[in-house]
């Protein structure tokens, strides 16, 4: 996903920017896609990843390039209410995976670790 918003970056913005989502989120659950009844996921690596996704929406929304125009048009705030239909989906998003990592934090009596971001914006690990 960093590479979406790197000035030097030539190639397909849009592309880059859902793949790079897309493997996160991937990566978050273990590189798996069907899930089985003593399958595990790590609660901290989903938590990780609803994090990121909070980055990256936030990134959307505030990423510019030099001359202030935006690297990737996601909502539209002119208008009268703006549209704002990529930040309630990322919410939907972030929630979603909020949701699963507490359970999954229940479910193995573990609490997740909170990580104080020094720096706004920085994508953590998922694994």
């Amino acid at each position: 996903m960093i590479l979406a918003f790197r000035a030097d970056f030539a190639g397909d913005r849009v592309f880059a920017f859902t793949v790079g989502l897309a493997s996160m989120l991937y990566q978050a659950y273990g590189g798996k896609e069907e899930f089985y009844l003593f399958d595990t996921i790590e609660p901290q690596s989903i938590y990780n990843a609803a994090r990121n996704v909070e980055v990256a929406a936030w990134r959307l929304a505030n990423g510019r390039d030099a001359a202030g125009a935006l690297y990737l048009l996601s909502n539209e705030p002119a208008g009268d209410p703006p549209n704002l239909s990529f930040e309630r989906e990322f919410g939907k998003l972030i929630a979603l995976q909020d949701v699963l990592a507490r359970v999954l934090a229940q479910q193995e009596n573990r609490t997740l670790r909170r990580i104080v971001q020094q720096i706004p914006g920085v994508f953590l690990p998922v694994k």
